[in-house]
Order: C-alpha cells, then sequence, then structure tokens
C-alpha cells in the first residue's frame, strides 16, 4: 500500500500531513502527485469527497519550496468556482505548508479591495482567487500573470455550470505558454474536453473512478409524493422535510438541506426555525462574513442544520455530516453527484435523502441515467400528501353557499340598505289614451287640407310638434313615443 512517505514530498510537507493524521493517501492523491513532481500536465478525474485538493496543494508547496515570489507577479494561481471553495483551498495550504516559509493570498469577492492590494503587493507564492475577482484586479492594473508557473483549475465542471468558461479561457491566456497545468473535475462535459484539449499539453489522465458515480457509503432513497393541493406544494414539502428529520431520530446528528432557487433556502430556513430546528441559510446573495460566520458555525458543530443552494454543493468539506436533504430534486444532474458528496466523505457512512414532487420525476429520471443505477424509493408510514398538508395545517376553503342559503341574506341586507324609491316608468298605454283628444285636434284639419288641395297642408306657425306628432294606427299603444314631449325627431315619424 503506497504512503505519503513514498511519493517524494518534502520532508516539511510530510511533517505537517503527519500532524494532520493522515497516513495513507487516497487514489487520486497516489496516482495524481507522482505526475505533477514530474512536471506534467495532470487532468484528474474523480468524484466529490476523494481528497482532489490535496492532490494539487502538496506537490505544488514541494515545487515552490524553492524560489523568492515578486511584487505582484504571483508563482502558482488557484482557480476555484465559489468563494466557499476558494477559502477550503486556502485552509488546506495554511495547513500542509505551515513549516515552509511560503506565501499565500485569497482573492474571492464581498472581501476589500484595499486588503488584497496590500498582500499582492508584498508578493505572494500561492494566489488562489474566483475568476471574476482575480480579472477586476488585473483590469485595474494591480496583478500580473507572466510569471505563473503553475496553474490549478478546480471543480472545472462547476466553472461551466456558472458560465466562467470565457473568463477561464483568457485567464489561460494571460499565462505563460510553458506553465504546468493541474485539472480537475468530477465530470467531463463536452466543453470541458475541449478546454483541456486546448490548454493542456499530453497531460497525464487520472482516473479514479466512472464519471458521474455515487460514493458506495452513502444510503440513498427518494420520497416520490403528490400533494393534495397544487397551491401547498412548498409547505407539504416542507411538512414532509420536518417528518423525514423527525424519523431519523438522533441518526441525524446534522444535515444540509439543498434548495435550487435562493429565494425557497430563506423560506426552509425559516420554517425550520419556527418549528424549534436549528438551521440557518447560506447563499450567493449572503454578504460573505455571514457566509463565513455560518459555515464555520456548522463545521464547529454550533449549527445542526445548513439550508444551502448550490454555492455549497461543490468542495465543501466539512467531514461529520451525517445527512443531506435534497429539498428540491436537481435541475442539473450532475449537481445531484455534487450535492450528495457532502456526506460519506473520507471513508465515512452517509445518507441522502431527497423529496420528489410529481413534476420533478422527469429530473428524478434524468439523475438516475447519470448515476445508472436507481434510487431507492422510500414508502414510509403516514406520508402522503394529505398527512403533509394535516401538518402545514393550510387554510381550508370557504364552503360555497347554495342559493337557498343567499337569498336569506340578500333580503336582509336589502333591508338593512333601503334603496332610493325610483318613479315608476310610464306606460305607453296610459300616454297615448291621455293625450288622443290632443292629438285628434290637430290630426284631422291636417287631413282635411290635404285631400282637398292635393297638396301638403302649409307648416302651421309656431307649431311644428303639431304637424309632425303621426297618426294613431289602430293601435296607437304599439308604436308610441314615450317620454319626447313635443321634440319628436322627424325619422320617428315615418310609417312603416
Amino acid at each position: 500500500m503506497t504512503k505519503f512517505s513514498d511519493l517524494e514530498l518534502d520532508p516539511k510537507v510530510l511533517k505537517a500531513i503527519d500532524e494532520a493524521g493522515y497516513e495513507t493517501p487516497t487514489p487520486i492523491q497516489a496516482q495524481a502527485i507522482p505526475h505533477a513532481l514530474k512536471g506534467r500536465d495532470v487532468l484528474g478525474i474523480a468524484q466529490t469527497g476523494t481528497g482532489k485538493t490535496a492532490s494539487f496543494v502538496l506537490p505544488m508547496i514541494t515545487m515552490l519550496g524553492k524560489g523568492r515570489a515578486r511584487a505582484r507577479m504571483p508563482r502558482s494561481l488557484v482557480l476555484a468556482p465559489t468563494r466557499e471553495l476558494a477559502a477550503q483551498v486556502a485552509e488546506n495550504f495554511e495547513t500542509y505548508a505551515k513549516h515552509t516559509k511560503l506565501t499565500m493570498a485569497l482573492l474571492i469577492g464581498g472581501v476589500s479591495f484595499k486588503d488584497q492590494d496590500r498582500l499582492i503587493d508584498r508578493g505572494v507564492d500561492v494566489l488562489i482567487a474566483t475568476p471574476g475577482r482575480l480579472l477586476d484586479h488585473f483590469e485595474r492594473g494591480k496583478l500580473m500573470l507572466t510569471g505563473v508557473q503553475i496553474m490549478v483549475v478546480d471543480e472545472a465542471d462547476r466553472m461551466l455550470d456558472m458560465g466562467f468558461i470565457p473568463d477561464i479561457e483568457r485567464i489561460f491566456n494571460l499565462t505563460p505558454f510553458t506553465r504546468q497545468t493541474l485539472f480537475f473535475s468530477a465530470t467531463m462535459a463536452p466543453e470541458i474536453t475541449r478546454i483541456t484539449q486546448e490548454f493542456l499539453h499530453n497531460p497525464e489522465r487520472v482516473e479514479v473512478a466512472r464519471q458521474a458515480t455515487t460514493s458506495e457509503t452513502i444510503r440513498q432513497g427518494v420520497v416520490v409524493f403528490k400533494a393534495a393541493r397544487k397551491d401547498s406544494v412548498s409547505k407539504e414539502k416542507r411538512a414532509l422535510l420536518r417528518m423525514l428529520i423527525e424519523q431519523g431520530g438522533e441518526e441525524v446528528r446534522n444535515g444540509i438541506i439543498f434548495c435550487n432557487r435562493k429565494v425557497d433556502v430563506d423560506i426552509v430556513a425559516k420554517s425550520l426555525k419556527k418549528h424549534g430546528l436549528d438551521a440557518a441559510a447560506i447563499h450567493g446573495d449572503l454578504d460573505q462574513s455571514v457566509r463565513t460566520r455560518t459555515l464555520n458555525a456548522f463545521r464547529d458543530g454550533e449549527l445542526r442544520f445548513l439550508v444551502a443552494s448550490d454555492v455549497a454543493a461543490r468542495g465543501l468539506d466539512v467531514p461529520n455530516v451525517s445527512h443531506v436533504f435534497n429539498f428540491d430534486v436537481p435541475i442539473h444532474s450532475e449537481d445531484y453527484v455534487h450535492r450528495i458528496g457532502r456526506t460519506g466523505r473520507a471513508g465515512r457512512e452517509g445518507n441522502a435523502l431527497m423529496l420528489c414532487n410529481a413534476h420533478e420525476e422527469k429530473y428524478l429520471a434524468a439523475i438516475e441515467d447519470l448515476v445508472k443505477q436507481e434510487i431507492p424509493r422510500l414508502e414510509m408510514p403516514g406520508i402522503t400528501g394529505a398527512d403533509t398538508a394535516r401538518a402545514e395545517k393550510p387554510k381550508a376553503p370557504k364552503a360555497k353557499a347554495s342559493k337557498a342559503e343567499t337569498e336569506p341574506a340578500k333580503a336582509d341586507s336589502a333591508k338593512a340598505k333601503p334603496r332610493r324609491e325610483r318613479a315608476p316608468k310610464a306606460n305607453a298605454d296610459e300616454t297615448v289614451k291621455a293625450n288622443k283628444p290632443a292629438i285628434e285636434a290637430v290630426v284631422e284639419p291636417v287631413a282635411v287640407q290635404v285631400a282637398e288641395s292635393g297638396k301638403p297642408a302649409a307648416k302651421p306657425p309656431r307649431q311644428p310638434a303639431e304637424k309632425t306628432t303621426p297618426k294613431p294606427r289602430n293601435r296607437p299603444d304599439s308604436n308610441a313615443v314615450v317620454g319626447m314631449g313635443d321634440h319628436v325627431p322627424a325619422f320617428l315619424q315615418r310609417s312603416l
């Protein structure tokens, strides 16, 4: 069996490894470190939790033992996709390089530019950064990458998911062509393969596990449920999550709960707190100091549940995580592998449980296709849509009242608020009968004049309304114009 003492590492590094309590390297470390020490480019493919960080930190410290850094010109560069992962790499460097005189700087967002500039001006041997903040310093003229001898890209597939590939290509072009490149990823998407072919020089491919596989020490399970109501899916999932935690009992020592959206991270964390569970949220919108404080509390055991977005899914090394709960089924199948990799680390046993609603089953099928195995369905007593709805106690919809019940209410309201009485509309029959003598007095003389002269009678002076008044038919009440008075329009007088 290979030991660290067989890997030709610096004695100061071996002393630090021994003080950290490690004796035997992991498979990825045993295969990658010898190639890196020879100055070869390395393409490492291994699932999360297998020790990829140490596989490039240890040879870097050994190779940088000779030499001296110059101001604003780091000798090595480590790129990480998230602040948390970059901070973790920095912690590993401090652990294994504590007996050396190598210097290190961490460039991440949420930290003052002034403090970071001060470190760069002194000169650093190892520069650990996220792509965005690194380019910010470069564009401000505070950093030069022409002195980089070793370049490391960690969690390259996560870089792809977060849209950092154009930045990575630009950074590659800013570094010397003669650099040594160590490239690590858990999965190899076509875009990642293209980058390795373009920027790595005849790399040694180290693959210790089949791509996108999950650790055998992790017990997996999924609870497929159907919500009782479409508008209460999130409430029922939160109730189901609490049921799973309660049924786990003392075995659930701590856990990371993953959500797809940042807004759900906050909601789930508040819900767990409301029901007496110690939980806190961590996602990209929080201030860096808050994220660091929350993560440290979880690592130290002061916090039981960490509710996180995928910002915490990659590379976080918390050794004793007993459970991982996927509140949402990951949209990207590869994220499932990284999420559950937070438990069952370093040979320990872990548990990964996932909640799957009806509309998420297509994502579940994609995950099973990726990992080439069927995730066991958990049949737990008492976990149904009705039970979760009852646990959240959603407001019951009001019953629709019958017509018979509503009519008395309408009557009562009518009595309570009487309407203003309106004058009754005039009846057409009554109006014509009342005006019949006046109509006949006007119409009959006009008819006699027309019969005698054969010409229409002259318009009576100042009495236009008397001429335009129509002659009633046999049923005068049928076409009577009501309410027009003496001003009936001419088109209403025409016979039909």
